[in-house]
């Protein structure tokens, strides 16, 4: 049996699969606000759920924002900030007693869709989340890359050069003008209330383009620039097989259809054969992925 555990801002979930990749338990709680410990108890108390109801011990991996520092065995990186500079890994192995895996939620998100999602069968797969934040993780033939830093696919933090504002936009990052800033879920909400004085949520943008509404449509079509911009730019660089999209945005159904036929001005080739997809599993992607954490072989760094 392999547990996998979410950690997100507002809630922590947790599922058990069955050998074949079926959910046989899960259950989610609301994610402690501010409290770090009370966030490892919660955590931990959902392991012990799940190994209750199913009468046996499994393997344990977590899918949680930021990354751990080769450095310091702390987390980084994380925009649910009080996990930063927390050893989180080692107060859970404390708790529950074993070794468990930690990755990044995003490179959680991407395994689970390129071990039987929509990146099944592709030799890299390159997992994209865009909701309140943007992230991105790498599977490889099978395997999740990290890199020697931990920050392997976090395109969300390059600078967006292309479609960018005059005016510097920050982020929470101390940077100023990351891809997370413009192509978020909250990020194109903003945008369109800037330019048109109207608050929609992005689902709510895309059935107002859709019904004809002007300033909807003309907000789609900026992100979509914006989304194909970033996005080139990892084609350029990693040329993945697939692209999967997930959070918020990536039910946004035109953009499957809009950015491919955008992206190809920044990629350098004469063509473009990355497919770019809709996530197979849902909010159940990084969870799952979590689970599968268990399948990889450990390398002693810093996710294992």
């Amino acid at each position: 049996m392999r547990i996998g555990v979410d950690l997100g801002g507002t809630k922590i979930e947790a599922v058990a699969l069955a050998g074949d990749g079926t959910i046989a338990w899960r259950e989610r709680v609301a994610t402690p606000q501010g409290d770090y410990r009370a966030t490892v108890e919660a955590l931990c108390g959902l392991v012990r759920k799940a190994e209750a109801a199913a009468g046996r011990a499994g393997s344990v991996g977590i899918g949680t924002p930021g990354a751990v520092s080769r450095a310091s065995g702390r987390i980084k990186n994380s925009n649910s900030t009080m996990l930063n500079g927390q050893p989180l890994r080692e107060d859970i192995e404390a708790a529950l007693g074993r070794p468990v895996r930690i990755a990044n939620d995003a490179n959680c998100f991407a395994l689970s869709e390129a071990v039987d999602g929509a990146g099944r069968g592709a030799e890299v797969v390159f997992g994209v989340i865009v909701g309140t934040g943007v992230g991105g993780g790498i599977v490889a033939r099978g395997q999740i890359l990290d890199g020697p830093n931990g920050i392997a696919g976090e395109w969300g933090h390059n600078r967006l050069v292309e479609g960018a504002d005059s005016r510097p936009r920050p982020c929470y990052c101390g940077r100023s003008d990351c891809v997370e800033t413009y192509l978020s879920g909250p990020a194109l909400a903003r945008d369109h209330e800037v330019l048109t004085g109207s608050a929609l949520t992005g689902a709510q943008i895309a059935q107002g383009a859709l019904a004809g509404d002007a300033g909807c449509r003309a907000s789609l079509e900026r992100y979509a620039r914006r989304l194909a911009a970033g996005l080139s730019q990892v084609i350029n660089v990693l040329d993945p097989d697939v692209i999967v999209l997930g959070g918020g945005v990536s039910n946004i159904d035109v953009l499957y259809e809009m950015v491919p036929s955008l992206w190809g001005r920044g990629v350098f080739s004469d063509r473009v054969d990355t497919r770019l997809a809709r996530n197979v599993h849902g909010d159940s992607s990084g969870v799952r992925g979590a689970a599968w954490l268990g399948r990889e072989p450990s390398t002693g760094g810093g996710r294992a």
